[in-house]
C-alpha cells in the first residue's frame, strides 16, 4: 500500500469517526444534524476501510481497525430497525380489515420538485394508482394548473397552496375534507395543511401535510425541529385517528424524528420492512429516507411502496391503509423523555419570535 493511500485511509478514518460523533451532541444545526442522514453510506465505507486495515496494514491495523468496527456498529444501531430482522412497528391488515374497502385509505405523497416541468409522469402515475389522495410537494402555479388540466374529473376535493419558494402544497382527494385549515406554524411562507377526511363509512380521520425547511450547512434547524414537534404536540392531542405525512426533511433514524414519534404515539410502517429511501432519485449512491407516513395504532397498514421516477429528485411514496375498530396494543413508539415537551414548546415559542426568509426560497428558481 502506497504512503498516499495510508494518507487517504487514515483520513477518511479520522472523518468517519467525526462525522458519526457529532450527531450525539443533538446540537440543532444543519452541519451536524445533516451528518445523521449518511448512515447507511457511513456504514459501507466504515466496512471497506476494517477491509482495508486488515488487508493492507496487517502490522500496524489494530486502531484503525477498532475505530471503524465502533463506527459501523454505531451507524447500524441507528439503522436496523428499518431493516426486516427488526419487529413491525406498524400492524399488517387482517383478511378482515382487508375486506372492508370502505375503512381504506390510500395515499399518494409526491415532492415533484417545483422547477421539474414534466408533468405528464406524476399525472400518469396518478391515474394508474388511483389513490385516494394526493399530496403534491413544491408545488407553484404552474405545477397546480397543470394537475387540474389532467386530474380535475378524478378529485372533487383541492387544497391548493401555490408558492413560488419551494414549499408550495397541493392536496387532491376523493374523500370528503372539512374542517380545513393552510397554516404557517413556525416560519412565515413554509405552509402545512391539517383536514379532516370521511372515510366512506363515514368515520372521520385527520390528515396533517407537512413540508419543513431543510438543514443547510451554515444554518440551524430549530425551523424545521420545531415545527415536526408542533405536529406532534398536536396530533396527540387530537380527537380523531391521525395521519401526518410530507417532506419532512428529515431522515426516519433522527433524532428529531425520533422524539417526534414520541411525542405524538404515531407509527412508523418503515420499522421493521425497509428503507425505502426517497431521495435522491437522481444519485443512487447518495440515498435515504425523507418522505414519510406516521399513523395512528387504530390503523393497520394494507401496503407501503417506492413509486416510479417522476422528473423530481424525490421518488413519490405509496401508502394504503385501513382503520380498525381498535388500536393496536402491541405497537408502541416508546414514550416521550423527561422535559422533551417542554423543550419543544420552547423551540416553537423562540422560532415563532425570529423573522427571517425560508431556508432554499431561491432554490428552485428557473432561469
Amino acid at each position: 500500500m502506497t504512503f498516499a493511500a495510508i494518507i487517504v485511509l487514515w483520513t477518511v478514518t479520522g472523518v468517519l469517526v467525526v462525522a458519526t460523533a457529532l450527531p450525539f451532541t443533538k446540537v440543532s444545526h444543519g452541519s451536524i444534524q445533516g451528518l445523521a442522514f449518511p448512515r447507511e453510506q457511513f456504514l459501507g465505507v466504515a466496512l471497506v476501510a476494517m477491509l482495508a486495515f486488515w488487508y493492507f496494514q496487517p502490522d500496524n491495523w489494530g486502531i484503525g481497525l477498532i475505530a471503524m468496527g465502533v463506527v459501523a456498529l454505531i451507524q447500524a444501531i441507528f439503522i436496523i430497525k428499518f431493516t426486516p430482522v427488526w419487529p413491525r412497528q406498524s400492524v399488517e391488515a387482517d383478511r378482515e380489515l382487508l375486506a372492508r374497502k370502505e375503512a381504506q385509505i390510500s395515499v399518494l405523497a409526491a415532492n415533484v420538485k417545483q422547477s421539474n416541468r414534466d408533468y405528464p409522469r406524476l399525472i400518469g402515475l396518478i391515474k394508474e394508482r388511483q389513490p385516494d389522495v394526493v399530496m403534491a410537494i413544491e408545488t407553484d402555479a404552474k405545477w397546480i394548473d397543470a394537475l387540474k388540466s389532467g386530474l380535475t374529473d378524478e378529485y372533487e376535493a383541492w387544497v391548493e397552496v401555490p408558492k413560488d419558494n419551494g414549499y408550495g402544497l397541493c392536496l387532491m382527494s376523493r374523500l370528503a375534507l372539512s374542517e380545513t385549515e393552510v397554516r404557517e406554524l413556525i416560519t412565515k411562507d413554509v405552509p402545512s395543511i391539517r383536514t379532516t377526511l370521511s372515510l366512506r363509512d363515514g368515520r372521520k380521520i385527520r390528515l396533517y401535510v407537512v413540508h419543513p425547511e431543510p438543514p443547510v450547512i451554515d444554518h440551524d434547524t430549530i425551523g424545521r425541529d420545531s415545527e415536526i414537534a408542533m405536529v406532534g404536540l398536536e396530533a396527540t392531542k387530537d380527537d380523531l385517528p391521525c395521519v401526518v405525512s410530507g417532506d419532512l426533511n428529515d431522515v426516519a433514524w433522527s433524532t428529531t424524528t425520533r422524539r417526534f414519534q414520541r411525542l405524538s404515539r404515531l407509527l412508523d410502517p418503515r420499522v421493521g420492512r425497509g428503507f425505502y429511501n426517497t431521495f435522491s432519485a437522481t444519485m443512487p449512491w447518495m440515498r435515504w429516507p425523507l418522505d414519510h407516513l406516521f399513523h395512528d395504532a387504530q390503523f393497520r397498514l394494507i401496503e407501503m411502496a417506492r413509486e416510479r421516477k417522476i422528473g423530481s429528485d424525490h421518488f413519490p411514496m405509496w401508502f394504503s391503509l385501513v382503520l380498525a375498530d381498535t388500536a393496536s396494543i402491541n405497537s408502541d413508539p416508546g414514550d416521550a423523555e423527561v422535559g422533551e415537551v417542554v423543550q419543544a414548546k420552547r423551540e416553537i415559542i423562540a422560532e415563532r419570535r425570529r423573522d427571517r426568509e425560508p431556508i432554499g426560497s431561491d432554490w428552485e428558481d428557473e432561469n
